[in-house]
């Protein structure tokens, strides 16, 4: 049957900024060091301002898109705590539609390009990386030793979906995410999966504070209640600009259970930002 094309109107929806994480080890998420470093407070994580922009594809396509769905989300501006969002959809096709997340004044905080792949990329494979406990916590985060994780291969860690854990949610109210989404058998949402990249990273290297900017990731397979997940990562560039050191990092998300690949995604972040009343240009 052929899809039809959903109205970019209908796809558009509105909602109020949640900062899950203030208490984040990346004290750029709480307001006393984000201030310092010239912003209004707290940042609402990267991965949450994506799931914002995800939430359409999430209503629209349903598992299909936790199958073979695309983005590229960008990260350009803060998002606080409590603010009032639109996330605006355009250009919406049968199977793909850009979005742009305004803040209350109009300033774009992040735009977006989601589709359907009709034949995804060949799934990633388990390289068999080392795996370290939750709590491990590598060198401190420097152009060198990204180098030198770059060459040598990065650390891998094990999570697990649980609805009710760690980005369990990305709205306050559970009840306005899409249906697949909440209660004690939803699929794992962007956030935590997206969220997967950013522990990972910093895990392997100690960053604080931090900025997430960027994330490309494709799905493979819908993450179910209870899931067991093994993530491997390595370091794919480090580079300066405007003085501010940026790393990206690829990061796979596997099934442990049968070693498929649930997930893959681009990282890119801010790991030295270039000092405090300075960062938020980082972000323009």
């Amino acid at each position: 049957m052929t899809r039809q094309p959903p109205e970019a109107a209908a796809l558009s929806w509105r909602g109020e900024a949640f900062n899950q994480e203030p208490d984040s080890a990346n004290e750029i998420h709480g307001d006393a060091l984000a201030r310092q470093y010239g912003f209004s407070g707290g940042l609402v994580p990267g991965v949450t301002i994506s799931a914002y922009l995800l939430h359409p594809a999430v209503q629209a396509w349903g598992e299909d898109f936790l199958r073979r769905g695309w983005s590229h989300v960008r990260v350009v501006s803060p998002l606080y705590d409590r603010e009032h969002f639109t996330v605006e959809v355009e250009n919406a096709a049968a199977d793909a539609y850009t979005a742009r997340l305004l803040r209350p004044d109009g300033t774009v905080s992040a735009h977006a390009q989601v589709r359907l792949e009709d034949a995804p990329a060949a799934a990633p494979v388990p390289r068999g990386d080392t795996v370290v406990e939750l709590d491990y916590q590598g060198p401190a985060a420097t152009r060198e030793y990204w180098m030198e994780l770059a060459q040598h291969g990065c650390r891998a860690q094990r999570f697990q979906w649980r609805p009710r854990g760690r980005m369990g949610t990305y709205l306050r109210d559970e009840q306005a995410m899409p249906a697949l989404l909440r209660g004690p058998d939803a699929r794992a949402n962007a956030a935590f999966l997206l969220g997967i990249s950013n522990w990972i990273t910093a895990a392997n290297a100690a960053m604080n504070p931090w900025v997430h900017l960027e994330t490309r990731a494709q799905h493979y397979r819908p993450v179910c209640a209870g899931t067991d997940i093994l993530a491997e990562m390595e370091v794919a560039d480090v580079f300066d600009r405007g003085g501010h050191g940026f790393v990206d990092t690829r990061v796979n998300l596997f099934d442990a259970a049968d070693r498929g690949c649930l997930c893959s995604i681009a990282l890119r972040a801010i790991y030295r930002l270039r000092g405090a009343g300075q960062a938020r240009e980082a972000c323009a």
